[in-house]
C-alpha cells in the first residue's frame, strides 16, 4: 500500500533528461497536465554550471559529481549467459547521468542525424548481399520507420537544439562542403559551423590527402548567438573546453536546461518533480491498463500517482528495467529466443589513434568544444563495399578536440615509464605536441547480448538489478579492426614521430574500468513485429496501449553515430502520433 495517492493527472512522464522534456513540451503543448518525475536532484545551469566552480576536473570527473550514485542502484554484468554477473560499483567504462536533464545536461553535444540504411539495416544488407551475410546469432531488424518519415523531426530537432553545421545537400541541391554521404535535408542546420580547431584541421588536410572526405562535423555547442522555436536563448561557445561531463555555465551547449525547460516553466499544466524514484508503472487487473505510477519521494514516502498516460523516457538501459520490474511485455530469453523486453542490447566499439610530435608544436589542446571537430564517414555504416571484407556494420571517425583535461588528459608516447621524473618530462613535452582523433563504430546487437533483473542484488529500495549479459563479437571487433587500420593511413599523413593505436583484439571481453562511451541502446526494441519488439512503429507498448516508450532503448540495432539525435528526432515522431492519433481515438495506434 502506498503511503500517499494523489489526484491523477493527465500525463506522467518518468525521466526528465533529453526525450521526457521533449514530451513534456510537445504534451503541454497538447493541453494536457503533464507531471514529469526525475529520481535524481534538481539541476539547472545555475548552480551546477556556475563559472568557475563547475571547470573542475577533479569534482566533475573524477568524482563524478553529476554522474549516477552507484551506491544506490548500480547493474550487474557478465560476458556469457552461463556467467556470473557481478555489480558495477564505480563509474568506468560509462557514464550514465542523474539529477534533471539527465545526460542531456554533461553530454558533449555531438549531434547527429543516422544513415537511411541504419534504420532498414536486416532489409537492406539481405538485399545487397544476401540473407546469408548477416551472422548467425546476429538479431538485427529494422527500426519500422524510415529516413523520409523523420526527416522533418532531425530538422526541427537541430532547430531546438541551435545545431551548428554545414549541409551538403538541402532539398536535392548541394548547398556546401559539408558530408558527401549525408541523406538529403529539407532545411540547412540552425546555425553556420564552429571554427575548426587546428589538430582537426591537420587531421582534415592529410584525410583529404589520403582520398578521404572529411568535414566539419555538426555540434549543438552554438557558434554564435541563438534563440530557438521555443523563444530559448544560447549564447556562443568560448572553446573553454569543459563539456562532456559538465554543465555549461555559458549556456552554449544544448541542454533540457537551456534549450526547453525556460519554455515549461511558463506552462501552467506543467510540474516536474525531482527526487522522485518511480518503482514500477502500475496496471489495472488485467494488465491491459497502465493506471499510473508509484514512486518513493525525497521523504522516503511510497506515493501512487494515477494517470491517464505513462512516457517511459528513462536513460536507455533503464527503460527496459521499468518495463521489467512492471510486468510490461515478455521477459527475454536467450536459450529459447523468446520475448522481447531486454532484448537487442547494443553498445559501441571504440578504438584511438595518438600521434605524437617533437615539442614545441603547440596542438593547445586545453582548447576544445564538445561536439566539434572535422569528421569522415567514408567507412560508416554502408558507404562502402562490405561483401568482400565479412562484416556488418562500420564507423565514422573524428578528430574532436574537446578539451584535454589536466588529469586524465597526460598521454605519453609508448615505452615512457609509469612513473617517476622520466614520466613528468614526458608528459611535459607530449601535452601540447599531441593530436588523436577516434573510430566510433557500431556494435550488432546478438541473441546472448541482453539485459533481464539480476535475481541476486537489489537496490536501495529493495528492487532487483539489471543485469546485463554483453561481451564482445568477432563481428564487431573485425569491422573496427578494419576502419582503424585504413585511419592509421590518415595518422601517417599528419607525419608525426610515432604513432599509437588502440583498438581491441579478438577474444577481448568489455572492460569496466576505463571509459568507453555511454552510449547504450535497445532493450525495449521499436518494430513492426510484436514477436521481437517492445513498442510498435510509434514507440507505443504493444502490451498496455496508454504506456509509450522513448529514448535510444528503442533501438533495435546499434549505430556507428552518437544516439542523441536519433533518440531525440524519434521523439518528436512519438509526440506527433500521441497527439494527432492516440489523443483523439485512445487505442494500439498498430494492430498486433
Amino acid at each position: 500500500m502506498a503511503d500517499i495517492t494523489l489526484k491523477p493527472v493527465d500525463v506522467v512522464i518518468v525521466g526528465f533528461g533529453w526525450t521526457g522534456a521533449i514530451m513534456a513540451k510537445e504534451l503541454t503543448e497538447a493541453g494536457l497536465n503533464v507531471l514529469a518525475l526525475e529520481r535524481g536532484p534538481y539541476r539547472d545551469t545555475y548552480p551546477d554550471g556556475a563559472y568557475p566552480k563547475t571547470l573542475d576536473e577533479l569534482t566533475y570527473i573524477q568524482r563524478s559529481k553529476i554522474f549516477q550514485d552507484m551506491s544506490k542502484s548500480s547493474f550487474t554484468f557478465r560476458h556469457e549467459v552461463k556467467g556470473i554477473a557481478v555489480p558495477y560499483r564505480q563509474i568506468g567504462a560509462f557514464k550514465p547521468g542523474t539529477g534533471v536533464g539527465g545526460a542531456g545536461l554533461h553530454w558533449s553535444g555531438q549531434h547527429w542525424r543516422v544513415l537511411p540504411e541504419e534504420l532498414q539495416l536486416r532489409s537492406h544488407y539481405e538485399k545487397r548481399y544476401g540473407k546469408k551475410f548477416i551472422p548467425e546469432g546476429m538479431t538485427i531488424q529494422d527500426f519500422g520507420v524510415t529516413y523520409e518519415e523523420l526527416e522533418p523531426h532531425f530538422d526541427f530537432v537541430e532547430k531546438v537544439f541551435g545545431t551548428s553545421g554545414q549541409a551538403y545537400k538541402v532539398n536535392g541541391k548541394i548547398v556546401g562542403d559539408g558530408n558527401i554521404f549525408e541523406a538529403n535535408r529539407s532545411d540547412n542546420y540552425a546555425l553556420p559551423p564552429q571554427k575548426v580547431p587546428y589538430t582537426a584541421h591537420l587531421f582534415q588536410l592529410a584525410a583529404k590527402e589520403v582520398g578521404l572526405h572529411p568535414f566539419v562535423s555538426a555540434s549543438s555547442n552554438a557558434s554564435q548567438p541563438y534563440t530557438n522555436p521555443y523563444n530559448c536563448q544560447m549564447g556562443p561557445c568560448n572553446f573553454c573546453g569543459f563539456c562532456s561531463g559538465f554543465a555549461c555555465y555559458n549556456y552554449s551547449k544544448a541542454s533540457p536546461q537551456v534549450n526547453i525547460m525556460p519554455a515549461l516553466r511558463l506552462a501552467a499544466n506543467f510540474e516536474l518533480r525531482a527526487n522522485c524514484n518511480v518503482l514500477r508503472i502500475n496496471l489495472d487487473g488485467g494488465k491491459q491498463k497502465a493506471t499510473g505510477v508509484t514512486y518513493v519521494n525525497a521523504d522516503g514516502k511510497t506515493v501512487e500517482q494515477p494517470a491517464e498516460l505513462v512516457i517511459a523516457s528513462t536513460f536507455a538501459y533503464n527503460n527496459a528495467h521499468l518495463l521489467l520490474v512492471s510486468g510490461i511485455g515478455k521477459p527475454y530469453d536467450p536459450v529459447s529466443n523468446e520475448g522481447v523486453v531486454g532484448r537487442n542490447i547494443a553498445y559501441q566499439t571504440m578504438s584511438t589513434v595518438q600521434m605524437f610530435y617533437e615539442p614545441g608544436k603547440n596542438t593547445n589542446p586545453f582548447i576544445g568544444s564538445g561536439g566539434n571537430g572535422v569528421a569522415v564517414d567514408d567507412y560508416n555504416g554502408d558507404n562502402f563495399d562490405h561483401g568482400p571484407l565479412g562484416f556488418v556494420g562500420g564507423s565514422p571517425a573524428w578528430c574532436n578536440p574537446a578539451g584535454v583535461k589536466p588529469i586524465a588528459g597526460i598521454p605519453v608516447p609508448d615505452g615512457t615509464p609509469a612513473w617517476g621524473s622520466n614520466w613528468k618530462k614526458a608528459v611535459k613535452d607530449n601535452y601540447t605536441s599531441t593530436v588523436s582523433f577516434d573510430v566510433h563504430g557500431a556494435n550488432m546487437v546478438y541473441r546472448d547480448c541482453y539485459v533481464d533483473l539480476d535475481p541476486t542484488y537489489t537496490d536501495t529500495f529493495g528492487q532487483p538489478l539489471l543485469r546485463f549479459t554483453f561481451d564482445w563479437k568477432d563481428n564487431d571487433i573485425r569491422m573496427s579492426r578494419y576502419v582503424t587500420e585504413k585511419m592509421t593511413e590518415v595518422a601517417k599523413a599528419m607525419k608525426p614521430k610515432s604513432i599509437h593505436v588502440s583498438v581491441k583484439n579478438f577474444g577481448d571481453h568489455l572492460d569496466l574500468r576505463n571509459y568507453q562511451t555511454t552510449h547504450w541502446a535497445g532493450g525495449t526494441a521499436m518494430g513492426t513485429d510484436r514477436r521481437t519488439s517492445v513498442v510498435n512503429r510509434y514507440l507505443q507498448s504493444w502490451d498496455v496501449s496508454n504506456v509509450f516508450v522513448v529514448g535510444s532503448s528503442v533501438f533495435p540495432v546499434g549505430i556507428g553515430y552518437n544516439p542523441t539525435g536519433l533518440a531525440a528526432a524519434l521523439t518528436y515522431w512519438c509526440a506527433k502520433a500521441v497527439r494527432e492519433q492516440y489523443l483523439k481515438d485512445p487505442r494500439p495506434l498498430v494492430a498486433a
